[in-house]
């Protein structure tokens, strides 16, 4: 398989690129038609925060949910809304006619934040400014936004009146928890917010922990799982290259196995059992605990039950509930940076995860995939809203020129100056009124395009990565935090297993500027 690269060898040489790219035989080896055609569609590539060298891993650890099993997201948000909301009129007394709130999957996306003591749901950008807000389904201005959240306390999500969405899993809930709001109040009813969203949380958190969500999964994987042709040749590749590979869930057993089957059992011949693929398999193991607390390991039987502690090793073959970081390295003798570890939750399988270890992160961002398609669609709008920040820019440090000037030539008539001095004047006046013109214009095209462009990728609250012209919060954290990042784990098998990922050359905003010059 020709394999594409996203980053280049480290070399040590003294000749010049350009008079080795001018080598015949480089420029044969560049056009031939074999190495032509190599670009990866953008959203299926791994893209790089923190350079890693594949060669120096040894390891390899996935999550289950959402990152080695891609879940039909709309599906399954249904389900959950739908099971959620009978928690809530069935145990906890909300009004019966409720039962008729439908799911809107576009209302909710990752890296929003839950507001419990307002009742509202909003976006904020890196600098923790609060951009889109709701209320319920209704859209605050921007002087209902101000006056909440732009005063002189800086907003701490850690503070028990926020929640922050940051998983594919907590989306039902954000839209349940708007919907009642909305449902409620438009016949007239007073919400207690903060009730209401503990209430919501609680109800999807039994689904989960009794059982009941996965139980209604299993019914028909098929429906609410894509199993991923080339997930396998994926691990396969990994293994070849001399990796050991790990599942780390906090999935149980019966769960795990009924989903890693459904992915993998069968779809190589070497791997007719899905657990040959993998040397240590840890279930239960309770991310974002694992990588804090110090839960001991115990090996459990194909039922489920209990077998024994563990004290020696994992070995290959048997199957782990619980554990903890310490223990695990311990155990395997997989240690810090040459464990590379890949997950869907920025809290807890990225975030925990860098804070406590050495462990290297891969991010995998379900989303990613069509949100490159989209940008890469409209490009054209894309290339228009830098063109048009530029430009605000240049007539920005043009208007307050003139200004500078039409001041110096008022006091200098104020102060008895020539009237020679008065046509310069009124030129100058003519000149800033058209600048200023201008400038309007450009504010307005801006204000249309942007407002385009980020109503098609999301009406209510558009880009993931994006807040405006700022990154999100969420988008943010996955800079910091995740050393990769990617839409899904099969895009490895177009890399190999030695490859160097090589982040791109960090700049400043003094840097860019000498780059445009360029």
């Amino acid at each position: 398989m020709i394999v594409r690269s996203t980053s280049m060898a480290i070399f040590k040489s003294s000749e010049p690129a350009q008079n080795v790219l001018q080598d015949p035989e480089i420029q044969r080896l560049l056009a031939h038609p074999e190495h032509q055609g190599l670009e990866l569609k953008h959203g299926r590539q791994v893209y790089t925060n923190r350079a890693l060298k594949m060669d120096e891993i040894t390891v390899v650890g996935f999550d289950m949910d959402y990152t080695l099993a891609v879940y039909s997201m709309r599906q399954i948000e249904e389900l959950a809304f739908r099971m959620t909301l009978e928690r809530l009129v069935g145990k906890r007394g909300y009004p019966e006619d409720l039962v008729s709130l439908h799911y809107d999957h576009e209302f909710v996306i990752r890296g929003l934040v839950v507001d419990k003591d307002c009742g509202n749901i909003f976006k904020m950008d890196r600098h923790n400014h609060v951009g889109r807000c709701y209320h319920g389904r209704k859209p605050l201005s921007l002087d209902e936004r101000r006056k909440l959240y732009q005063t002189n306390e800086k907003i701490r999500l850690s503070l028990p009146r926020f929640a922050w969405i940051d998983t594919l899993f907590s989306l039902p809930e954000a839209c349940l928890y708007a919907e009642i709001i909305e449902a409620l109040e438009a016949r007239g009813g007073k919400v207690d917010y903060h009730k209401l969203y503990d209430d919501t949380r609680e109800s999807i958190d039994e689904i989960h922990r009794d059982g009941s969500l996965k139980t209604e999964l299993k019914k028909d994987l098929a429906r609410f799982i894509h199993p991923d042709p080339e997930l396998a040749p994926a691990l396969h590749k990994l293994r070849s290259g001399g990796k050991k590979l790990f599942v780390l869930t906090n999935s149980l057993w019966d769960y795990t196995d009924a989903v890693m089957s459904f992915l993998l059992d069968g779809r190589l011949p070497e791997y007719p059992s899905w657990r040959g693929y993998f040397d240590t398999v840890v279930v239960g193991a309770q991310k974002p605990a694992f990588f804090a607390e110090h839960r001991p390991f115990v090996e459990i039987n194909a039922d489920g039950t209990v077998a024994k502690p563990v004290a020696e090793s994992l070995e290959r073959g048997k199957i782990y509930e619980g554990g903890n970081l310490f223990d695990f390295e311990r155990l395997t003798g997989h240690l810090g940076e040459h464990v590379l570890y890949v997950g869907d939750h920025i809290y807890g399988d990225i975030i925990r995860n860098r804070k406590s270890s050495q462990w290297r992160t891969c991010f995998v961002v379900q989303e990613l995939e069509r949100e490159i398609e989209y940008i890469d669609h409209n490009a054209g709008d894309v290339i228009r809203l830098n063109e048009l920040d530029a430009l605000r820019t240049r007539l920005d440090d043009m208007i307050n020129h003139h200004k500078l000037l039409l001041n110096a030539l008022d006091r200098k008539l104020e102060r008895g100056g020539s009237k020679e001095l008065e046509p310069r004047r009124q030129s100058e006046k003519q000149d800033l009124e058209k600048l200023r013109r201008a400038f309007k214009a450009t504010l307005a095209e801006g204000s249309e395009v942007e407002s385009r462009f980020e109503r098609g990728a999301n009406a209510y609250w558009g880009l993931v990565f994006k807040e405006g012209n700022e990154n999100s919060r969420f988008g943010e954290q996955v800079e910091d935090y995740a050393d990769l990042y990617t839409s899904r784990v099969s895009n490895l098998l177009y890399y190999s297993p030695m490859q160097v990922f090589r982040s791109p050359r960090a700049t400043m905003p003094h840097e860019r500027g000498t780059l445009r010059r360029g």
